[in-house]
């Protein structure tokens, strides 16, 4: 099945959509969803998100949850904000929306693409996605002061796909950023730094922007 036209990578909009995912929806894919979020605006100041929408839903997502509270505090210490967030259930159309796809686990991202919607060459854990962007020269992108954010956006993640088969992780674990539910505080703050950095280089790619000081 295609995703519908206007719809997923091969949609020609004027908007880019990257879908968070994880099991409940309430501490790694917010922590994502808002860090994304407030990375993109720290670097792309009056041009706001620059058209890329950025959201997040779970396997097990409980619907219209509030975020944990440590997952709140985490985005906090960042100076990101959590304010509003209300869990989701990952459905269809959700996955059939996204340009890309970034999962916490790998089985997560086994299960995103076992929906459907040709999402396979859209969805990547979020730590693999990293891992591809780092191989890609910045060079070969699209300007985002001259075609846009949201076309040099879907050229990484056309070339991050080409790249997979060839650019392997060094272990299994390497891909996994691990559930900090119902763990201390500690637990969660290495949690949000591990997201952080692994966004660090992804909201470079997309921007061309590294992050100000």
């Amino acid at each position: 099945m295609t995703a519908p036209e206007g719809r997923g990578i091969a949609g020609l909009t004027d908007s880019f959509r990257i879908l968070h995912v994880s099991t409940g929806n309430v501490c790694r894919s917010p922590i994502t969803e808002r860090l994304t979020r407030h990375a993109l605006a720290h670097r792309l100041g009056d041009l706001g998100t620059g058209g890329v929408i950025v959201e997040s839903a779970g396997t097990w997502g409980h619907e219209g949850a509030n975020m944990e509270a440590n997952a709140a505090a985490v985005l906090a210490d960042f100076g990101a904000d959590a304010s509003g967030f209300l869990g989701r259930e990952l459905l269809d159309e959700h996955v059939i929306r996204a340009d890309l796809v970034l999962t916490a686990t790998r089985d997560h991202r086994a299960q995103v693409i076992s929906m459907g919607h040709s999402a396979g060459l859209r969805t990547f854990t979020l730590k693999e996605f990293t891992r591809l962007v780092r191989a890609i020269d910045p060079a070969t992108l699209p300007d985002p002061l001259g075609e846009g954010v949201v076309e040099r956006a879907r050229a990484l993640v056309r070339a991050a796909a080409a790249l997979r088969g060839w650019l392997l992780a060094p272990s299994a674990e390497a891909d996994e950023v691990y559930d900090p539910y119902g763990a201390p505080m500690p637990f969660f703050r290495a949690v949000g730094d591990e997201i952080h950095d692994a966004l660090d280089p992804v909201v470079t790619a997309l921007t061309g922007l590294p992050a100000r000081a």
